[in-house]
């Protein structure tokens, strides 16, 4: 998969994608067992103060997400 253009590589966005574009993507290129059960999008990564991603805050974000039906 190509990497989409960035704000630092001097551009802004790329290709939209919904979460049934993106899951059916994955279809045959992951095992079954590693397809993941949902896909949110979200305008921006949390860090922490290293610059590495903080999963810890992702987490509390994602508490009260609830799994389509």
């Amino acid at each position: 998969m190509g990497r989409a253009p960035d704000r630092r590589g001097g551009e802004e966005g790329g290709q939209e994608v919904s979460r049934e574009e993106m899951l059916k993507f994955y279809e045959g290129k992951i095992a079954k067992w590693w397809m993941p059960d949902d896909v949110v999008f979200v305008k921006e990564l949390p860090h922490t103060a290293t610059g590495k991603l903080s999963k810890l805050t992702l987490r509390q974000q994602m508490k009260e997400y609830k799994f389509p039906s």
